[in-house]
């Protein structure tokens, strides 16, 4: 589905966890970018979840829905998400931003926990219409 928009990804990771990122779990048709400062998600004001709050929902989901939903099967893909784990700010929180040509913020979704994503329908359906509006 051609939406008129261009998909970029922006992590707070260094380059080289990325390339490992990209190897185990890509390849990817948009690129990816690292943030390791966080200077762009401060700007744009993402959340830093606090550490009991994302502890708590990891223990629960762990606990209700066992391993399978809290780490992936594939051994490669559990063992980056294991490094991250240890060595990422897994507590700042994403989002999914739409800018215009100019740089005009024109929708976003800030998340305010790791289950609160825009999902690919709701983004897919925001630039269909913004696209037709335009």
């Amino acid at each position: 589905m051609d939406t008129g928009f261009q998909v970029v990804v922006i992590t707070p990771s260094i380059g080289l966890f990325l390339e490992k990122f990209v190897l185990a779990f890509g390849p990817f048709p948009f690129p990816i970018y690292g943030d390791p400062k966080r200077e762009l998600y401060q700007q744009l004001g993402h959340n830093t979840m606090s550490k009991w709050k994302l502890l708590y929902k990891a223990g629960k989901t762990f606990i209700t829905q066992g391993p399978g939903k809290f780490l992936p099967d594939d051994i490669e893909q559990k063992q980056l998400v294991q490094e991250a784990m240890k060595t990422h700010d897994i507590f700042i929180q994403g989002g999914a931003w739409l800018f215009d040509d100019n740089g005009k913020i024109i929708w976003n979704h800030i998340d305010s926990s790791p289950e609160d994503h825009a999902t690919i329908d709701e983004l897919l359906s925001v630039m269909k219409r913004l696209s037709m509006s335009s």
